[in-house]
């Protein structure tokens, strides 16, 4: 049965950039596959389903500008080439040729996640709703599954009861992952409103919360305060089949 999370390629001949990239990605929830040239490039989309392709252009032997020509050619997936080349000529010929964008190096994480975020949301096909009710969205993280379907936790497999509120929160930050959302925002997810300046009604539901899924809850690992700014979940979290 397929899996709602989006599957990336990073293609780049250098380790460090690969390795961060990857780090990165996955922390966000994507899966993500490396190639270090185009053979491994090839080899991988022939066995593997994959969604979009992080293409550096210089890479060793072959040139980036005809492997996106070839890409195009003969794969429906998404490119993303995140290059140094940086000429305005070069971003025109790869986004002529195919490529869906073009990012240059050094480039911002979080920017280069927002691309790629964006270019999925118009490259992926629609899921229908018999789709979504065939393969519901199942989040791992640590020892955890959360269900969103049926809105249910479990610690290895053993249910955790949720409050409405609990589930929300938790939701919404199972959705960004080693991302900081503040009061305000989880406040608009529980109650539609912003926190006020002594509203400590996120900080009590998070507390309840810690108290379900922290080993320590007086030393929290998972669910990590952020001083001045709010909350974030820090944990790797994946797509789990149905």
């Amino acid at each position: 049965m397929t899996t709602p999370c989006p599957r990336l390629l990073i293609v780049d001949d250098d380790p460090g950039i690969r390795s961060l990239l990857q780090r990165y990605l996955a922390a966000q929830g994507l899966q993500v596959d490396t190639a270090g040239d185009g053979a491994q490039m090839r080899a991988l989309l022939a066995h593997q389903p994959t969604d979009l392709v992080l293409l550096d252009l210089g890479l060793p032997g072959e040139d980036g500008l005809a492997l996106t020509r070839e890409l195009r050619a003969n794969w429906h997936g998404a490119i993303i080439i995140v290059t140094g080349r940086g000429a305005p000529v070069d971003r025109v010929v790869g986004l002529e040729i195919g490529a869906d964008d073009y990012v240059t190096k050094p480039f911002d994480l979080r920017e280069l996640l927002a691309r790629v975020h964006s270019v999925l949301r118009r490259t992926r096909p629609v899921e229908t709703s018999a789709h979504v009710d065939a393969a519901p969205r199942r989040y791992g993280f640590d020892r955890f599954v959360l269900d969103r379907a049926t809105r249910e936790l479990t610690d290895n497999g053993k249910p955790i009861p949720l409050t409405t509120g609990e589930y929300t929160l938790l939701d919404a930050l199972v959705a960004q992952p080693n991302h900081v959302l503040s009061r305000d925002e989880l406040m608009a997810r529980l109650h539609r409103r912003d926190a006020g300046p002594i509203d400590r009604a996120i900080d009590m539901q998070i507390g309840r919360l810690r108290r379900k899924i922290e080993v320590d809850p007086g030393n929290p690992v998972l669910i990590k305060s952020v001083r001045s700014a709010g909350y974030l979940l820090a944990a790797r979290v994946t797509c789990k089949e149905s």
